[in-house]
């Protein structure tokens, strides 16, 4: 029995006699012998169980060792002779086998020996077959890697070359032809790996390249939008020479007046020619200006990526604030064209690179989208113009902008962009250009009206008289037949007006052209702007120049003189304005010009001045009158101020002789009316308390002188005593006085055939109140006289007399 860490070792059979029934693992045999190993907790059962079971395990272990003593001791014996006769033997092979011992080494050594360099031999040629079918095998990888390496260096190539969207080819094919075949290597995955940030990175790449793109287009769009405008305004200059050319083959004109097609190519054609004189080169075109590729590539490259809608989207939302940015004008726009100019060339560069846009791309933009996109941006435009266009004061630059937007809409409409809108526009845009022509035109009639001298025209030579002549049309039969010097009946501002005028038709007809609107229309508008400048502003300047005060009545007869030449030059206008468009005066629907109306209004204003000013003149001399109302006999003589007021009219009543006849007999007849009225109102007048019969005397006569300058006809063209009428109230009033016939006047009253007739009850009254109070006064000691108490008396019945006329009651005459 052996022990080994704690555990026993004893043969199998010992602890079966022992009663033992265990586990037993085996441990180790020992020839046919079996030893088990048997825990530590076997034998503790053993002494724990039972009392004296150490004892008797003892005794039995010991009755088992001395029986397998005895079997050993047996086996021994009996394989004792046989392992004697196997140590003879072996004892007698002992020297053959030390000389095969020998002779083995030897021959071991020797083959060893001879072996050494087939050994090494082999072990070279081992190697290499194994180098070469590592080779092979390292080829054969190769081979299928190089492709795979290839088309990634080619990826990383394309990369470095922005060639993004080869780069994704590259990628596609990688993923679907070559990664598949090498998948197994840790190289492919990292290629895998690393293919969703290459894509990102293009992504993003492509991003910000069209970003910049967006931000160049914004940047240059002006440019842009100015290239494309100089080609529709090329078009139209080769439309125009064309249709020229066959106006010419057919016989046709546009225009009677040379000048209008030559303003007309200085107003729209003029910078296309400086341009092409300056450069001498072909108009680039959108494509040239704009390098589109990013837009191109971005939308390629996320087409490939399956992301298109948002790139669209994109692209749609960017675009669309550049456009409010666009259509967003400056705070001083309507300061200069240039401002305008900018605003059109923005918003056209705009639009061509989206118009280029549709048409070059499938959905990326629509038609749709575009119509969508113009209508608000038209919206905008318009509503801009308006607020703008309504500072402009200045027609020049109204007109410069009238041409902008022709020019404007033509070349949208040229890219397919309806702008009906814009041309609606232009005629709300028509009617402020008129008004800013009417304001200039006023301004140019009031410097007109400043700068005459308001006298007929002095003519020395033929020469001036054919250059007066070619500037307005004047015909006179009789003037003609004069010799120089002469006189023309005008005044400078004639044909100064004249001219004017024509130069507000050709101004109005600027505007008119390239609206598209037929010779018809551009006709009727001419008339009505022609009709607004008569009607409005010349009417408005000459009434406002009648009624300035330095204007005296020579100036007022040579403004009614110049009226009535303006007023027959009338038709001579119609005529220019018929050769213009070429509609003739007889059409149906063609507007008359009102320029008639205008200087009949004008000259009745200045007639009505005339008589006013010629009034006033007449009460400043009749403020100079000092009569003495209480003298008791008269000068003998009409009074100074009469005479000078006389003398004046004498002088006004020749520069009368210009006027027409009835004209001047109307300020005449006017003008003694006033003086009659005048004198009556002296008479009457309630400050006025007492008048003697002298100073009824002297009154009477400057009124008989007034009469005399009456008779004198002092205007041709009265009938008989017509104009001596205009005293007739005066001369019966003073003749009741002078010849004290109160009894007829009270007899006759009421009569139509009365002495008296205009003679009314109150005036008599009221002067003779006046003259009953000085007979009082002077009289005061002559009451005792018989005949001064007799007039006294006749006064007072004649007064009462007159108060019942005046009280509506006639009373019995007792005078």
């Amino acid at each position: 029995m052996k022990r080994l860490l704690g555990m026993e070792m004893i043969e199998k059979g010992l602890l079966e006699e022992m009663g033992l029934e265990l586990n037993l693992k085996p441990w180790a045999t020992d020839g046919g012998a079996h030893f088990w190993e048997v825990p530590k907790t076997a034998f503790r059962s053993v002494y724990d169980d039972q009392p004296n079971a150490h004892k008797k395990f003892m005794e039995k272990l010991d009755a088992c060792i001395r029986n397998h003593d005895k079997e050993i001791e047996k086996m021994c014996n009996f394989h004792h002779q046989g392992f004697v006769d196997a140590i003879t033997e072996l004892l007698k092979v002992r020297t053959d086998a030390e000389k095969l011992k020998v002779q083995v080494t030897d021959t071991n050594r020797r083959f060893q020996d001879a072996g050494k360099e087939v050994i090494v031999q082999t072990e070279d040629i081992i190697r290499c077959r194994i180098q070469q079918r590592n080779i092979t095998t390292v080829v054969e990888k190769l081979q299928l890697c190089l492709p795979v390496l290839e088309m990634y260096s080619k990826l990383k190539e394309q990369m470095s070359a922005k060639r993004y969207y080869s780069a994704l080819k590259t990628m596609e094919q990688l993923e679907n032809v070559y990664f598949p075949r090498v998948s197994q290597y840790r190289f492919c995955q990292l290629m895998i790996e690393n293919l969703p940030k290459l894509r990102e990175d293009i992504k993003e790449i492509s991003m910000s390249d069209l970003k910049d793109f967006l931000e160049s287009i914004r940047k240059h769009s002006d440019k842009i939008g100015e290239t494309a405008m100089k080609q529709a305004q090329q078009q139209k200059l080769f439309s125009v020479i064309l249709q020229k050319q066959n106006n010419v083959k057919f016989g046709k004109t546009m225009y009677i007046n040379d000048r209008i097609p030559e303003e007309r190519s200085e107003i729209v054609l003029k910078p296309v020619f400086e341009e092409e004189d300056e450069n001498e080169e072909e108009v680039l075109t959108v494509q040239d200006l704009v390098d589109f590729s990013p837009v191109y590539r971005c939308l390629h490259i996320y087409s490939v990526l399956g992301d298109e809608e948002t790139f669209e989207n994109y692209y749609r939302k960017q675009r669309k604030k550049q456009a409010r940015l666009v259509l967003q004008p400056q705070s001083n726009m309507h300061e200069t064209v240039d401002g305008y100019r900018r605003y059109f060339t923005q918003i056209v560069g705009f639009f061509v690179v989206e118009d280029h846009i549709l048409h070059v791309t499938q959905g990326l933009v629509t038609r749709a989208y575009t119509d969508e996109l113009w209508n608000m941006a038209l919206s905008k435009i318009i509503a801009v113009l308006r607020a703008h266009s309504s500072y402009c004061t200045d027609p020049d630059l109204v007109l410069e902008l009238k041409n902008l937007i022709v020019i404007f809409a033509d070349t949208l409409q040229g890219y397919g962009f309806p702008v009906n809108r814009l041309f609606d526009l232009l005629f709300e845009i028509r009617d402020q250009y008129n008004e800013t022509l009417l304001k200039k035109w006023a301004g140019v009639f009031r410097d007109i009206f400043e700068e005459d001298n308001y006298s007929p025209i002095p003519i020395v030579n033929e020469e001036e008289y054919k250059t007066v002549i070619s500037k307005f049309p004047f015909q006179d039969p009789d003037l003609e037949k004069q010799s120089f010097p002469k006189k023309l009946p005008m005044s400078q501002s004639v044909p100064h007006i004249y001219i004017q005028v024509k130069e507000f038709i050709y101004a109005s007809l600027k505007f008119s052209e390239s609206l598209h609107r037929s010779s018809t229309e551009i006709d009727d508008m001419l008339r009505k702007s022609t009709n607004l400048l008569l009607t409005r502003t010349l009417s408005s300047c000459l009434l406002n120049l009648i009624k300035k005060p330095h204007i005296g009545l020579t100036e007022l007869v040579q403004i009614i003189i110049n009226t009535t030449h303006l007023e027959q030059a009338c038709k001579y206008l119609e005529d220019f304005i018929t050769n213009i468009t070429n509609i003739s005066q007889e059409t149906v629907h063609t507007t008359r010009l009102y320029g008639l109306s205008t200087f009949k209004d004008a000259r009745h204003a200045a007639e009505g001045e005339i008589y006013t000013k010629l009034n006033q003149k007449i009460d400043e001399f009749v403020q100079l009158a000092d009569y003495d109302w209480t003298m008791s006999e008269p000068d003998g003589r009409a009074s100074g101020y009469l005479m000078d007021l006389i003398n004046f009219l004498r002088s006004i009543f020749q520069v009368f002789t210009h006027l027409p006849g009835k004209v001047a007999q109307t300020a005449c007849m006017s003008a003694c009316q006033h003086l009659s009225t005048s004198l009556m109102q002296m008479l009457l007048d309630s400050e006025l308390k007492q008048i003697s019969m002298g100073a009824v005397q002297q009154f009477n006569l400057d009124v008989i002188q007034c009469e005399l300058f009456a008779s004198s006809e002092p205007v041709p063209g009265f009938q008989g005593d017509t104009l001596q009428l205009a005293f007739i109230d005066l001369r019966q009033l003073l003749d009741l006085f002078m010849v004290w016939d109160w009894s007829t006047y009270l007899a006759d009253y009421g009569q139509p055939a009365s002495k008296y007739l205009r003679v009314n009850p109150n005036t008599a009254l009221t002067l003779l109140e006046k003259m009953k109070d000085t007979s009082k006064k002077n009289n005061i000691f002559a009451q005792f006289r018989k005949n001064d108490r007799d007039k006294q008396k006749l006064i007072e019945t004649v007064v009462k007399q007159l108060r019942s006329l005046v009280n509506g009651k006639k009373g019995k005459t007792n005078i």
